[in-house]
């Protein structure tokens, strides 16, 4: 064909399929991916409850553009991108149950259309199963419908790589040059550096190859994308950080210090259910849990050799090595673990071990397929099993801390500190957004205020500073009332009990 590179696709034969047929296997191909998008969706509703509450994170993306509390210290690391995702809900209200409905009807169509995407490139059974691998992932229905960036990468990089194959095969699809543009956008609006990360062999490509018009388009595509979405990144550097270097080395602070930190230990760790490890010590979770991380590194391999003999290898390897340098920081460069950091190389991976699934399926003689179906339905059964496990037991434990948290916050009310009014210390930040208050810190990595500040706030506004049973509260604070509660200690500025009944 004019204007395309000789990579063979997927689905080439269709070409020569009457018009009837083309048009049938489209439908189909639609349907099984609405289906899989739907499924996800649903799935998020029922086993992650749109009452979980917010977290820790989510209160600072939230409170920046919520009514219901004053915004959140904003630290360096941190990009707006999923605080204006969420506003359309979160500026007009305070439901929690509300904003993860909306996140869940959102993950759910951003899924559709990102592997829509791919259709032409893989076969439709391959790209419905690899959206089913995807989204049944514990990690990814967690986080599906939480105020969270990873996922929103997630969904960025399977459709941005996506759309870059198809206007590297042909020239004439200006919709695909337009989706490499919006999808590299979407990345960088959500996460700059994840964005960077995972573009890089795309931009090789692009750099690398022969200079051709097309190649040259897609390049100066993908890098306005990646420019247009962290504009608002690179602004508020020079305007809050000391310029986006600063910014650079403030956050790379905060996470420890960025440099050769091998991780993997880190991120098996993780994938008990976790969400955050850090430090990350204690056991090992069960090789039933693990098992999958294992596999997963076989079965795309697996997945590659198949593309090979399928003489697509290009559309294969493309986002396999798209995955790998999405990976790499969070694997080798960061000295503790989150399970969604790997998001986006989760959901690039998915194609090729769905091909390999596939492939071991359909490709079996009539007297082995048998055994190959019961064996792939029986290992992806048992992953199930434990996916949801897992996920249960994370979604469990995150909703009742949070509650925790809406309890602590209550009991701050009840000892006089209302709106407006400001916390420090242990949890601070979780817990004034629920309580409706300011927080601020002295010291720590989110330390955005001084002690003289503080203590001057309190002359007008009722303050109180949180403390574990085992912490010391700030020197300041120590003459406060003491009101132990949980597993904190509050200490509550007397001119807060001014006014509040008995």
């Amino acid at each position: 064909m004019t204007g395309t590179v000789n990579i063979p696709l997927a689905g080439t034969e269709r070409r020569t399929s009457p018009p009837a047929a083309r048009t049938s296997r489209r439908t189909e191909g639609r349907y099984w991916l609405a289906l899989v998008a739907g499924a996800f969706t649903l799935a998020q509703l029922v086993l992650v409850r749109p009452g979980m509450g917010l977290g820790w994170d989510e209160a600072v993306y939230v409170s920046q553009i919520s009514g219901h509390a004053p915004a959140a210290f904003f630290s360096a690391p941190r990009a707006r991108g999923i605080s204006l995702l969420v506003a359309p809900i979160a500026e007009w209200s305070s439901s929690t149950a509300l904003l993860r409905v909306y996140l869940a009807l959102l993950s759910g169509l951003a899924l559709f259309l990102a592997l829509r995407v791919w259709r032409g490139l893989f076969p439709p059974r391959v790209l419905a199963l690899a959206g089913a691998l995807f989204a049944t992932l514990w990690v990814t229905l967690f986080y599906g419908p939480q105020a969270m960036p990873n996922y929103w990468v997630a969904v960025g990089a399977l459709a941005g790589v996506g759309c870059f194959l198809r206007a590297w095969t042909d020239r004439l699809d200006r919709a695909a040059l337009w989706g490499v543009a919006a999808n590299a956008a979407l990345m960088a609006w959500m996460r700059p550096m994840d964005a960077v990360w995972v573009s890089l062999p795309l931009l090789a490509l692009s750099v690398g190859v022969r200079r051709r018009w097309r190649h040259i388009r897609l390049l100066l595509a993908l890098g306005a994308g990646l420019a247009a979405g962290a504009a608002e990144w690179i602004v508020e550097a020079y305007v809050r950080y000391g310029g986006p270097a600063q910014r650079l080395s403030d956050g790379s602070r905060i996470q420890g210090g960025l440099g050769w930190h091998i991780a993997i230990g880190d991120q098996l760790r993780s994938l008990g259910g976790r969400a955050l490890c850090r430090p990350c010590t204690g056991p090992m979770p069960s090789v039933a849990v693990t098992a999958w991380w294992y596999a997963l590194p076989l079965v795309v391999v697996a997945g590659l050799v198949v593309a090979v003999k399928a003489r697509r290898a290009a559309v294969t390897l493309v986002p396999l090595a798209c995955a790998t340098t999405a990976a790499i920081p969070y694997l080798f460069m960061i000295g503790y673990a989150a399970p969604r950091f790997l998001l986006p190389a989760y959901a690039l991976l998915a194609i090729p071990a769905a091909d390999a699934l596939v492939h071991l399926v359909t490709a079996s003689s009539r007297a082995w397929r048998p055994v190959a179906v019961a064996f792939v339905a029986l290992g992806l059964a048992g992953h199930l099993a434990v996916q949801f496990a897992v996920l249960d037991h994370a979604v469990d434990r995150t909703t009742a801390a949070h509650r925790e948290w809406a309890r602590t916050a209550a009991e701050l009310h009840h000892l006089g500190v209302r709106p407006p009014c400001l916390l420090t210390g242990h949890d601070a930040i979780p817990i004034a957004f629920y309580a409706g208050c300011s927080s601020a810190q002295t010291r720590g990595h989110n330390a955005d205020t001084t002690r003289a500040h503080l203590l001057r706030t309190a002359r007008r506004t009722p303050v109180a500073a949180l403390a574990t049973t085992h912490g010391e509260p700030p020197a300041y604070a120590l003459g406060w009332p003491l009101h132990p509660f949980g597993g904190l200690r509050l200490y509550v500025d007397p001119a807060a009990r001014k006014g509040v009944p008995g």
